[in-house]
């Protein structure tokens, strides 16, 4: 799971990561709501845990950007007040912790939001010609399964979570292998090949597309 933290507070911004990052989760931090949206073209999360008060872009804006991209949304505010949780709850957000907070609540939170949308989130996803179960780790394409290679499975989930959108080589390679990854580009390379290879002749409407110097797109043609 990957969580993203906005906050223009840096002891806050450590604070919350060192705790999640000992939970297991991967962490990308952003100090606004500009630089956090311009984040999440490359980094989508899991996640989102914003502050309210910060500068070119509160937090309640930056929630309702988050909510028309599907992000769950955790608000941190230093006021408790009723008004506030109200227009917080309105913008969109799941939850609201009012600062200070103990790093266990939040934790406690965090893991409720997420155990919710789990519930919610239906395993199939359906790409043009292809069905891709992501509890079976299965890859349907007419009548023909696909049991693939798990990082092939994770590398086309990846691409498929949004289609026609250009993936950097850096965030597949973090996403698929992780951050401390020491290979080089052409295992990646390789896995794009074979999942090409693969569905040529059984899904030709599903096409990895190589975006130059930058990274790969799938693509559904009619």
């Amino acid at each position: 799971m990957k969580i993203l933290i906005v906050d223009d507070d840096e002891q806050i911004l450590q604070l919350v990561a060192i705790h999640l990052q000992r939970e297991g989760y991967k962490v990308i931090q952003a100090q606004n709501g500009i630089e956090a949206l311009h984040m999440i073209e490359d980094d989508f999360p899991d996640l989102a845990v914003v502050d309210v008060m910060m500068p070119e872009m509160d937090g309640f804006t930056l929630t309702k950007e988050l909510r028309a991209l599907e992000i769950p949304v955790l608000l941190l505010t230093a006021k408790g007040e009723l008004a506030d949780k109200e227009k917080g709850f309105l913008a969109g957000s799941d939850d609201y912790v009012v600062k200070p907070f103990e790093p266990k609540e939040l934790l406690f939170r965090i893991q409720a939001i997420l155990r919710r949308y789990d519930k919610s989130v239906d395993p199939l996803l359906h790409i043009g010609s292809l069905t891709i179960n992501q509890q079976s780790y299965e890859v349907q394409a007419g009548k023909k399964t696909l049991l693939l290679p798990l990082k092939e499975f994770e590398l086309l989930s990846v691409l498929a979570s949004r289609v026609n959108h250009v993936f950097t080589r850096e965030f597949l390679i973090d996403r698929v292998w992780g951050m401390d990854y020491e290979g080089d580009d052409q295992t990646l390379n390789v896995h794009i090949k074979r999942l090409r290879e693969k569905f040529r002749p059984i899904a030709p409407d599903i096409v990895i597309t190589t975006i130059r110097s930058v990274g790969y797109k799938l693509e559904v043609q009619e």
